[in-house]
């Protein structure tokens, strides 16, 4: 099978060397120097045009740069960039109003980053579990699920399978109760194992497993053991919300309202650091001043960004483009498949998708197909292995996921 060695220009080998001699070799980029983007391209620093099929892990689902969400930050940045939370400002108020309404929450606690978001749910549902449910202090255990993805912090890799982020980050944080993902049986086990259960942390899709859709149900079955056992749900949707599987929620595809929302990347468009946890008055009440707050979280930018982000991807209809554009994506890519062997699943929602390339995980054929990929002219990454999501930002065109369709079939014949 072939193997593809893109040659690198010399004004590209500059910036990733400069990258590779300054920066931590935190992360294993694909080997292009992005300069600029606009919708669903990005061009690199020799002008070269790409679709993007990353979109940012999901962050510019609303397309690169839009102008709208550029105009907003520019216009605020020019006015007032931080006060901390010392002081009020014009813009959060205002924010806290729309977004609460947008989602169908009494509160929200802004922060910055999903992981952040995910910390913040974590001892929010503690602190619940203690001064509500009545949980002895320290006791609290909050049930997770086996090959999650939910960030980096030392917390958060506690709960995680990947040993590749575990590994000489230890000791770990305990109060964990981790069970297979999509299995509602093992979720009752564990609701009914112990009168200490605060909450139940979830992925509607796990995105970093390589995009593994629940079987139907699942998410309102799991919602409906929570009410049952007392404990509080807590939907991670900072991949998965903001249109990006075809409904605004993910877990509105089985008219789910969590107990506790977790947003971020796309609640910005990609433009500024945004993430937020959402809570009714009931949850979010047990937080009081001093317990629990960010320099950053719920800047004036933030807001008046998020605002704008969250009024495009209504205005645009972008949850119906993804839904729609969702089925002629996999349903193009089975069509493929049942021509060439090389990918074994094709499996998605919306326009959150992967394909399951036929080899072992620890096998270099899916970044060789990425590479293959980008020759002709699109973006896309492995994830787990032998796994390429593709997720294109939601203002994608029907004809332009055809012209994808065409590079991602002819990449792939050049392995047969």
């Amino acid at each position: 099978m072939e193997q593809s060695h893109q040659a690198l220009s010399s004004k590209s080998e500059a910036f990733i060397e400069k990258e590779n001699k300054y920066g931590a070799h935190n992360y294993h980029p694909l080997p292009v120097v992005l300069e600029k983007g606009e919708g669903v391209y990005v061009w690199d620093v020799d002008g070269k045009k790409y679709y993007d099929f990353l979109s940012a892990y999901s962050a510019v689902n609303q397309g690169h740069c839009h102008p709208k969400i550029v105009a907003a930050m520019v216009k605020q940045a020019q006015t007032l960039t931080l006060t901390s939370r010392a002081f009020y400002n014009d813009q959060l108020g205002p924010y806290e109003e729309f977004v609460t309404k947008y989602f169908g929450f009494d509160k929200i606690l802004p922060m910055n980053t999903g992981a952040e978001a995910v910390e913040t749910a974590l001892k929010l549902c503690r602190k619940w579990a203690y001064e509500v449910k009545g949980i002895p202090e320290n006791q609290a255990q909050i049930i997770v699920c086996e090959n999650n993805f939910h960030g980096r912090t030392t917390t958060i890799i506690s709960f995680s399978n990947d040993e590749n982020a575990r590994k000489s980050f230890g000791p770990f944080t305990t109060g964990f109760i981790k069970i297979p993902y999509d299995d509602i049986e093992a979720l009752e086990n564990a609701l009914k194992s112990t009168n200490n259960i605060a909450g139940f942390l979830v992925e509607p899709i796990q995105g970093e497993a390589g995009v593994y859709v629940p079987a139907d149900g699942y998410l309102a079955k799991a919602k409906a053991l929570c009410e049952q056992y007392n404990a509080l749900f807590i939907a991670d949707e900072v991949q998965t919300g903001i249109a990006r599987t075809g409904k605004l929620l993910a877990v509105h595809h089985e008219n789910v309202q969590p107990d506790i929302l977790i947003l971020g990347k796309a609640i910005s468009g990609g433009v500024y650091p945004v993430s937020a946890v959402l809570a009714n008055d009931a949850i979010m009440n047990v937080i009081k001043p001093g317990q629990h707050g960010s320099t950053f979280g719920g800047n004036p930018v933030a807001a008046a960004v998020a605002i704008a982000a969250l009024e495009v991807v209504r205005d645009e209809n972008l949850s119906q483009n993804a839904a729609h554009l969702g089925v002629v994506l996999r349903t193009g890519l089975n069509e493929i498949a049942s021509r060439n062997p090389l990918i074994t699943l094709v499996r998605g929602k919306g326009l959150l998708n992967a394909i399951v390339i036929n080899c072992e995980e620890d096998s270099d054929l899916a970044w060789d197909i990425c590479m293959k990929f980008s020759e002709y002219g699109l973006l896309a990454k492995p994830t787990h292995g032998n796994k390429i999501r593709l997720a294109p930002p939601l203002v994608i065109t029907e004809t332009q996921i055809y012209e994808c369709l065409g590079i991602i079939e002819r990449a792939l014949n050049d392995f047969r």
